[in-house]
């Protein structure tokens, strides 16, 4: 049973990370086409809130048992990492600022090793440790390098947000009341959605923007359509096929197979946008497929059972015939 829950958490990994990594080339024409790119967050994540809030109130229960929770997921797991990440994109390179958000499964594992005191497997910090340097060549962080110091302090604020996500996802799942991921990501989309409205002012969007069509690659798209996909597939299917699978696995092994997400996308722009893939993000795409693998083979330590005390040997007179 262990074995057949872990494959499964395995496999809805990866489909989370090829959904979130195909928020990319769907959201790129749409703010190519006009749309500022912290309207298109607020999009993302007000429709993903839209669209869940009949589970929200399927589990209003958790506002009351879980507030905590709930608020720490939506402010930091959807909001914090969304906001971080485009923020350290006007200060540095896509590429260095996204190499920073996934040292986000580095900064798990230490998370767990030095606050939770938890022990970390050599195969999570072998896999995290080789899936980060294939990240660097996916990205291509040597092309147009320049260091700013709060730009990259920005790209370090997304990784910890990012980290935090798979501790609010893994957060009492083996208590006895765990409560239900669904809920968690509705009510966490719905607290994101009102962070966001603060950063992103919606009421200044470009709605025609939304009305017209796209350019993905050669073809002509609506941009509805490229919405729907984001908000549908890239948000809300990412979110809860995520969600489940770091309660399947662990947060140190999901959080390395996340990683994949960088290399889905930039194959998907490779596809569908026309953006080339050099050597080294070829190597890249392959150190990250291999840091997964050897993530995802670690065992947990066996639990040694204590054998249970015998009950004390009660001096009795023998019984008389």
């Amino acid at each position: 049973m262990q074995a057949s829950g872990k494959n499964a958490g395995l496999g809805l990994a990866l489909v989370s990370a090829c959904a979130f990594g195909g928020s990319g080339v769907a959201a790129k024409p749409l703010i190519e086409a006009g749309l500022d790119p912290l309207h298109m967050v607020w999009l993302r994540v007000a429709g993903a809130a839209l669209v869940l809030s009949p589970l929200a109130w399927r589990h209003r229960a958790l506002v009351r048992r879980k507030p905590l929770l709930l608020a720490g997921f939506g402010l930091v797991a959807v909001a914090g990492v969304q906001a971080f990440y485009f923020a350290s994109l006007s200060r540095i390179p896509v590429g260095v600022a996204l190499l920073l958000e996934y040292l986000g499964p580095a900064l798990l594992l230490g998370y767990i090793r030095f606050v939770q005191r938890k022990p970390v497997t050599r195969a999570a910090a072998a896999g995290a440790a080789v899936a980060v340097a294939g990240l660097a060549c996916v990205v291509e962080i040597w092309a147009g390098l320049r260091l700013d110091l709060f730009g990259v302090l920005l790209g370090l604020a997304a990784a910890c947000c990012q980290a935090f996500y798979f501790v609010f996802a893994d957060q009492g799942a083996d208590a006895e009341d765990a409560p239900d991921p669904l809920g968690v990501i509705a009510h966490g989309m719905i607290v994101g959605a009102l962070v966001m409205t603060v950063i992103a002012r919606p009421w200044r969007i470009d709605w025609q923007v939304l009305g017209g069509d796209a350019a993905m690659g050669d073809l002509r798209v609506p941009a509805l359509a490229l919405l729907a996909w984001v908000v549908l597939v890239a948000t809300v299917f990412a979110y809860l096929t995520g969600v489940v699978s770091v309660r399947r696995l662990s947060p140190q092994v999901a959080g390395v197979v996340a990683c994949l997400e960088a290399v889905v996308a930039t194959v998907l722009a490779w596809v569908l946008l026309g953006e080339q893939l050099s050597g080294p993000q070829v190597l890249g795409g392959a150190l990250v497929l291999g840091g997964a693998f050897i993530a995802q083979s670690s065992r947990p330590a066996p639990v040694v059972a204590q054998e249970a005390p015998l009950p004390p040997v009660q001096d009795r007179e023998p019984s008389s015939a």
